[in-house]
């Protein structure tokens, strides 16, 4: 099945450094066509960078790798606010480009490398993160599949992704951890810390997302374990890349981390993990 390359990353990037992108049009199938272009973590290189991989480093972006590309270019895999982006370099040139490589068909290739070197390590370390907090479980432990997902008590997103997730959920398909953050509003925060200081944090979050369209759960001034684990989730989320709620984590049939953007039907959850 293919899917559509965002191009959202690379508008930002040329933003930043005054350069003109159009959007990528193409396509990634389900096989990167150039699987054997090896990617080489940043301990694997000795080298120094080239001068124009340094400059972009020094406005703030991150090398995490290289690897080759097709027709002697080298492929330098970074990210920028944590979303990976790709450069290139020709041997015949010192300039570095910013963008989708693809193919004579339209295929974006090189994508698995950037998964690899970049996108993958870093799911890797949210989804590691969310197991060292402090999550609200939903659902048997001996559930089939578990999802983490960023809530914040105000979002109506994250309302909608709650209700959608209730029959997987109890099926026993389902165990859906939110790690609370309250980032949209002071109120979000305040409703958060009392879904936590609750004597039944699991319940209160229920009776909230039930009652949300008449303002769900009574804020509360937040205590100072409160205040310190919601910050340390806001921070968690900035690190995890995460631009909203609901975004949600969950490991695929390969045992990969996987990001899910936004709220999701019942049927794309079942699609996504693979329930039958």
């Amino acid at each position: 099945m293919k899917k559509t390359i965002s191009f959202t990353y690379y508008l930002a990037i040329a933003g930043l450094f005054g350069l003109t992108a159009l959007p990528a049009l193409a396509e990634e199938t389900g096989t990167d066509a150039n699987e054997g272009h090896q990617a080489i973590s940043t301990a694997d290189t000795g080298a120094p960078l080239p001068a124009s991989i340094t400059t972009l480093l020094d406005q703030g972006l991150k090398f995490h790798g290289t690897f080759n590309a097709p027709g002697d270019i080298q492929g330098y895999a970074l990210s920028y606010d944590n979303e990976p982006v790709a450069a290139y370099i020709p041997s015949t040139s010192d300039h570095a480009i910013i963008g989708t490589l693809i193919d004579p068909q339209g295929n974006a290739i090189m994508e698995s490398q950037l998964q690899t070197l970049v996108l993958g390590p870093m799911l890797e370390a949210t989804w590691s993160a969310f197991e060292d907090t402090r999550f609200i479980s939903e659902g048997n432990d001996d559930a089939s599949n578990v999802v983490y997902t960023l809530t914040d008590p105000n979002c109506p997103y994250c309302n909608a992704l709650w209700k959608n997730s209730r029959p997987l959920i109890e099926q026993g398909e389902l165990q859906l951890r939110h790690v609370l953050v309250g980032v949209l509003s002071e109120d979000s925060f305040r409703k958060a810390a009392a879904i936590l200081e609750s004597n039944d944090p699991t319940k209160a979050l229920e009776t909230h997302e039930l009652n949300f369209r008449d303002g769900g759960i009574r804020p509360v001034m937040p205590s100072e374990e409160s205040r310190a684990l919601l910050t340390r989730h806001a921070k968690l989320m900035r690190e995890a890349g995460a631009t909203g709620t609901p975004t949600s984590y969950y490991r695929d049939g390969e045992g990969n981390v996987q990001r899910i953007n936004g709220a999701v039907s019942t049927d794309r959850l079942h699609d996504i993990l693979g329930i039958e």
